[in-house]
């Protein structure tokens, strides 16, 4: 059975991760951090997105800015498909 995460980097997703600065409702001079973590597509990042959304929507620290970093896990040159099989004992 094939996991879930692989069959999303074989669809061309890829890992983001986004270190997001937010400040403190009560303390608005404090910025705080949160790391965010999930596979996602670029360059529009729907995933990514739809989680700041979010977070302007509910919760109650104000965003401050957002550093991204993006990888594909899975190229061209390393997957292709195989349709035989060698066994040997």
């Amino acid at each position: 059975m094939v996991s879930p995460e692989f069959e999303r980097q074989i669809e061309g997703y890829g890992l983001t991760t986004a270190h997001i600065f937010y400040r403190l409702p009560d303390f608005q001079s404090v910025l705080q951090t949160y790391v965010w973590q999930d596979y996602d597509i670029a360059p529009h990042f729907p995933g990514m997105r739809q989680f700041l959304e979010f977070w302007e929507a509910r919760l109650e620290g104000k965003l401050h800015s957002v550093q991204y970093a993006h990888q594909k896990l899975i190229g061209p040159k390393e997957w292709r498909r195989v349709d035989g099989e060698f066994l040997l004992n």
